[in-house]
């Protein structure tokens, strides 16, 4: 009996249909009816796959002369509960989603840091008496809700995309003979754009005050403060942009290279982490339209922004900082 038999044979003997069988393999329900038609052959790595699901062993389904009721359980078949074992073409796609999640879940987070920008400008507008005031609120307010909308849908849109990876942070994994030297090889080709991202970033977020600094230095009137202030949001969502969108990319190398053994104590840190960060902005915004609505000055409410970021960052080190003595302990 040939392997696209056994194959066959072994998949209902187990009760699978082809796609139930792809899926476990990660490969197209095409692929698997080219392996029973023997249209194709599997590779070596699925071969062994294909052993650890059926309960076979590999000779089994590579020699021809072994009939079925001469196959017996593969000894070396690792026990249940094993590590899965990430092909090339895994690693490939596991990449390349990265690389779509980085520009879903940077541009995400630019909307979000650009939400304030039209309201304030707008504002802006208003106190120089282009605009009415009660005009430059309703559509500044618009913009906001939807731009933070449509960071969102961004964020869960790629979770939704990273839903399907997820066992491999669970239960652990190993990589396939290759894959190892591949990563490296692509992620020795990510170095200059990883640099060249991060330092871009991080002098956009250092340049983002210098618009207030400017404006507070010249003595200017309130309306063109606030067209100053206004600045300060696309120059940091860019430089924030930068970082985010390379670091995602560069994460996805790190997490397959296995290079950072992440601890449960950690995992917990991260997910009280992004707590922290999305009740913090909740909380700035909320503040932010109640004091506005309350007091009617919106052409001065707008100090907010630029001291809740400032304080972000003082939470953050602080949070570090504890956890950080936790550790010690």
């Amino acid at each position: 009996m040939i392997l696209a038999d056994k194959i066959i044979n072994e998949r209902k003997k187990n009760g699978w249909s082809q796609e139930d069988l792809a899926e476990k393999l990660s490969v197209s329900r095409q692929a698997i009816s080219k392996w029973e038609s023997a249209q194709a052959t599997p590779d070596l790595q699925k071969v062994i796959l294909l052993a650890e699901l059926f309960g076979v062993s590999t000779d089994y389904l590579l020699k021809d002369e072994i009939e079925p009721d001469d196959s017996a359980p593969a000894t070396d078949t690792p026990e249940r509960g094993a590590k899965h074992v990430v092909t090339m073409e895994e690693a490939n796609d596991f990449l390349s989603m990265k690389r779509r999640d980085a520009g879903a879940i940077s541009l995400g987070v630019l909307l979000c840091i650009l939400c304030p920008a039209l309201l304030i400008l707008l504002l802006g507008f208003s106190e120089a008496g282009r605009i009415a005031e009660g005009t430059a609120v309703s559509i500044g307010l618009a913009g906001l809700f939807l731009l933070i909308a449509a960071g969102v849908a961004l964020f869960i849109g790629a979770g939704l995309r990273e839903a399907k990876y997820s066992f491999l942070a669970k239960d652990g994994f190993e990589t396939a003979y290759g894959v190892s030297g591949m990563l490296k090889e692509k992620r020795s080709g990510h170095d200059h754009t990883y640099a060249v991202g991060l330092t871009v970033g991080i002098i956009l977020c250092i340049l983002s005050v210098l618009p207030i600094s400017v404006a507070g230095g010249m003595g200017v009137s309130d309306s063109v403060a606030l067209y100053f202030t206004a600045l300060l949001f696309p120059v940091l969502g860019g430089g924030v942009y930068s970082i985010v969108h390379v670091a995602i990319v560069r994460g996805g190398f790190t997490f397959l290279l296995s290079e950072i053994e992440v601890s449960e104590e950690q995992k917990k840190q991260d997910k009280a982490d992004e707590a922290l960060a999305s009740t913090y902005w909740c909380i700035v915004i909320a503040g932010y339209l109640a004091w506005s609505f309350l007091s009617g000055d919106w052409g001065k409410t707008w100090i907010v922004w630029p001291i809740a970021g400032v304080l972000f960052g003082a939470v953050g080190a602080i949070r570090q900082l504890i956890s950080g003595g936790k550790d010690k302990k």
